[in-house]
């Protein structure tokens, strides 16, 4: 009885883990066969327990470089998604214009629209305008389709801002340039980050609209489907595993800095 009354009472944060774990399991599996020494090509039976892929992560030709270029690309993708969809969020926020509903419509296309879709659309686009498929059309498709998620981002980030923190800035003889960095930027900081970090994640695992805009270019995400197809080299593991740590590493590291700003601020 005692436990039945205890399970209704935290019956929300049992579901939260039991949902939580269900997300992560896949991770530790991944893990877990990252120091499998298979006997075969596949990687997907536990045979002997080994370092080996984790002493030699290149150990597999073209690997790392698929890796880099994939970073480099999710680089760059970021960095021209968010300028370009910072903007996009402020000037539909803080500005009246024709289409102004419109353009707020047309922003969620990319986000609704089945990737094969737009993935086949941008192809030939690029085959019609003479382009020669490779980094820099991947380039462009990525900042394509993560530039809507950056701006919503924002966009919630910008609306949810208190308007008479700026206009105290500008009574305080605060010019616009001062304003917008030392007020309205820091504000808007925590959304123009989330939106980056979801932009960075999207180009860097995208397949489907790399695989119809690289041409002869390999990432990290087609590498993988191509070695699946041939077998499974336990680097794979290593390297997924490796970027699943970094990201819970940036996420813890980020919860720290966020709870030492509010004590200090308390």
């Amino acid at each position: 009885m005692a436990f039945v009354t205890w399970f209704k009472r935290n019956v929300v944060v049992v579901a939260g883990l039991l949902t939580l774990a269900y997300l992560l399991l896949p991770n530790v599996v991944v893990t877990v066969f990252s120091f499998n020494r298979p006997k075969g090509r596949f990687n997907y039976e536990w045979q002997q327990f080994s370092t080996d892929a984790w002493r030699d992560p290149c150990g597999v030709s073209g690997l790392c470089e698929s890796l880099g270029l994939s970073l480099q690309l999710a680089f760059w993708a970021t960095l021209g998604a968010t300028l370009l969809g910072t903007m996009i969020a402020f000037a539909l926020v803080r500005y009246r214009f024709r289409a102004r509903g419109a353009v707020n419509s047309l922003i969620f296309l990319p986000m609704a629209m089945p990737e094969v879709v737009m993935a086949a659309s941008l192809l030939t686009l690029f085959l019609n305008m003479g382009a020669e498929l490779g980094f820099w059309t991947i380039l462009i498709a990525h900042i394509m389709f993560c530039l809507s998620f950056v701006v919503v981002a924002v966009k919630a980030r910008v609306m949810s801002m208190d308007p008479r923190l700026e206009q105290a800035a500008q009574d305080l003889y605060a010019g616009p340039a001062q304003t917008f960095l030392r007020v309205t930027l820091p504000i808007a900081a925590p959304g123009i980050a989330a939106g980056a970090l979801l932009a960075f994640a999207l180009s860097f695992d995208d397949f489907i609209i790399t695989n119809f805009t690289a041409g002869s270019t390999v990432t990290f995400p087609m590498f993988v489907w191509g070695s699946a197809q041939r077998g499974t080299p336990v680097q794979i593991n290593v390297i997924g595993t490796a970027m699943f740590v970094v990201a819970v590493l940036l996420v813890l590291v980020s919860m720290a800095v966020g709870s030492r700003r509010r004590r200090q601020k308390a």
